[in-house]
């Protein structure tokens, strides 16, 4: 897909998304089940621990689950919608990710040094080159899934932890195994949708098992991203090579975009001009659709990583179908809210997201 064609299909589905890269970690632990005695540790030992732990030799399969109220046919929401995905470290910075959509399955090796992806829907495989001494590929893949929930999972520690009130819950057993429950609640000057985040941290290996995210005024978790399977073993060599299957195409890709490519991607975050505004659980992220979009333009559908093709996407249509109409100081527009996130969209190509009330995003935009 070309630089600016990725870019507005972004800022028109950035939300979903975006709430997707929340996203790790597994299942509930059994009904009536004692939950497992462990160590006291404090919230601060255990949140470092987590961000400084390094991955062993291990496998596991992570299952989502999303009461996240995105419309069906909002583009984006195909991201979070997968069966299953199982996941592979030889812990030595080699992985395998294989994720079941349907009756396909993408899968990605980092083998050290190349990094292959493989779409089973149309037999094709990409293959990138890593510069020497680039040790790790980037955890999400271009539509949007994860490649490294556990580096995501820190990413996120991280983004808010200064911003909240963390605490040790208790313990838990996720995918079989012992973990504490530790629990991330905006401090009371945040204003945000969401109530707490909830991470299960493995007692032995201190990787995130289970990721919950609750909102505000529900009991049941938003998102629930985890481990219905994990187990720390070495694992088969031949897991991290990859060939591709006989007659697929394949398309190699230099590590560095080319000059060409770079230029257009900076045309087009020029044009978007992408701003957070505030920190923490509030912060907002503000921008601008471009003219030619709003003013009855196509964007390209959901495809498949690396597709130019798909059935266009018309934003008025997407307007009226899943937003509503606003005005304020900022001018008139469209918002859409949902359970964790609100975007608004002015009629002069003005938009706000977060996962914040809508009065925030009135504020993030300011005055027409």
């Amino acid at each position: 897909m070309q630089p600016r064609k990725k870019a507005l299909v972004a800022a028109a589905s950035g939300t979903a998304i975006g709430l997707a890269g929340l996203a790790f970690v597994a299942m509930p632990a059994g009904a009536g089940e004692a939950p497992p005695e462990l160590p006291a540790v404090s919230a601060e030992d255990l949140v470092q621990s987590v961000l400084t732990a390094d991955a062993p030799a291990l496998r596991g399969t992570v299952t989502v689950s999303e009461q996240l109220g995105l419309p069906a046919g909002l583009p984006g929401v195909g991201a979070l919608d997968l069966d299953e995905a199982r996941v592979f470290n030889d812990g030595n910075g080699k992985t395998r990710l294989a994720i079941k959509q349907g009756g396909t399955e993408n899968t990605v090796v980092h083998d050290g040094a190349t990094v292959w992806s493989y779409n089973s829907a149309d037999n094709t495989a990409t293959k990138v080159t890593l510069p020497e001494g680039v040790e790790k590929h980037e955890g999400i893949t271009e539509n949007g899934q994860l490649t490294d929930p556990t580096a995501v999972a820190g990413q996120m520690l991280q983004a808010v932890r200064e911003f909240s009130t963390v605490t040790v819950d208790g313990t838990a057993r996720v995918a079989d195994r012992p973990a504490y429950e530790l629990v991330l609640t905006p401090k009371p000057d945040e204003r945000t949708l969401l109530r707490e985040i909830r991470v299960a941290v493995d007692s032995e290996t201190r990787l995130p098992l289970r990721l919950e995210v609750l909102t505000n005024g529900t009991t049941e978790p938003a998102l629930e991203v985890g481990f219905s399977e994990f187990a720390v073993e070495q694992q088969p060599a031949d897991l991290f090579t990859f060939t591709p299957p006989a007659g697929a195409k394949v398309e190699e890709l230099a590590p560095e975009a080319k000059p060409q490519d770079q230029a257009e991607a900076g045309k087009v975050k020029d044009a978007i001009d992408p701003q957070v505004v505030g920190t923490g659980w509030d912060s907002v992220i503000t921008g601008r659709v471009p003219a030619d979009v709003l003013a009855g333009g196509q964007l390209p559908s959901e495809l498949p990583e690396g597709k130019d093709g798909g059935e266009p996407v018309n934003v008025q249509a997407l307007l009226d179908q899943f937003t509503k109409p606003v005005s304020g100081p900022f001018g008139t527009g469209h918002v859409i809210t949902t359970k964790v996130g609100t975007a608004l969209l002015t009629d002069d190509g003005r938009f706000a997201a977060g996962a914040v009330p809508e009065q925030v995003l009135i504020e993030a935009l300011g005055t027409k």
